[in-house]
């Protein structure tokens, strides 16, 4: 399998914190890549910098072969964990606005369609729900068709049912062949979506394989470590609110 998504050593610090600390990984063509961590781990870091939205003080990142400041963007998707749009549009013109970025961009209607929203509903942004707004994010990242997606916590503040048509739709991505790279705390989101998942702890990569080969082995005690870093990933988590 081809790597579309490759980071070699990658290291980034904030002051005197190393957010990341030689994060080296592979993700192949139409694989589903699933990052976890606790809060504070360096996830969205990571994500900023194989986007290219961030330069890694040392290391290297390609991007569908190339640095990912020069990946051509048709072929990348982005949600980041923050994203806020002006809030006096509707979800229509939001993902219409970002569909006239792009050529051969999705028809706006049909992706607001995927995600559950209205694509004829006259809401402003700002007034919709959290859930509503996160759908409309989704759906703006959606809608060049990429090849690579990249959805950092994009479950986040949704209620069940938004959150059961985000991982579906995600789940339709994947089976078309797009490869998904995909940050969250939510391990049921990894145990259906991933097929592979990486533990990125205090900066640092510290294990990756398969969702049933890492919980079997953690609950073993075959690792120590990765039994560790599991508890901590999923104290008082695994239900989405």
């Amino acid at each position: 399998m081809d790597s579309v998504l490759v980071a070699d050593d990658v290291r980034k610090s904030y002051g005197d914190t190393a957010a990341l600390d030689g994060v080296s990984l592979a993700v192949g063509a139409g694989e589903v890549f699933a990052l976890v961590g606790p809060n504070g781990a360096g996830k969205t870091t990571l994500v900023r910098c194989l986007t290219g939205t961030t330069e890694p003080d040392s290391g290297s990142v390609e991007l569908l072969g190339e640095s990912p400041r020069d990946a051509r963007k048709q072929r990348v998707g982005l949600l980041p964990q923050a994203f806020s749009p002006p809030e006096r549009l509707t979800a229509r013109e939001l993902v219409s606005y970002y569909a006239g970025l792009y050529d051969d961009a999705r028809e706006p209607e049909a992706v607001l369609d995927e995600v559950g929203l209205d694509p004829d509903g006259g809401t402003w942004y700002g007034d919709l729900s959290g859930g509503e707004k996160r759908r409309a994010c989704v759906a703006a990242a959606l809608v060049n068709d990429p090849d690579v997606l990249f959805l950092d916590e994009p479950t986040s503040g949704l209620d069940p049912r938004a959150a059961r048509t985000v991982r579906d739709t995600i789940a339709h991505l994947a089976e078309g062949d797009a490869t998904v790279f995909l940050s969250t705390h939510i391990l049921p989101v990894v145990d259906e979506l991933a097929d592979t998942v990486g533990v990125l702890y205090d900066g640092s990569l510290v294990t990756e394989g398969s969702p049933g080969g890492l919980k079997s082995r953690a609950e073993s005690g075959e690792e120590r470590t990765l039994e560790d870093v599991f508890l901590e990933v999923t104290g008082g988590i695994g239900e989405e609110a």
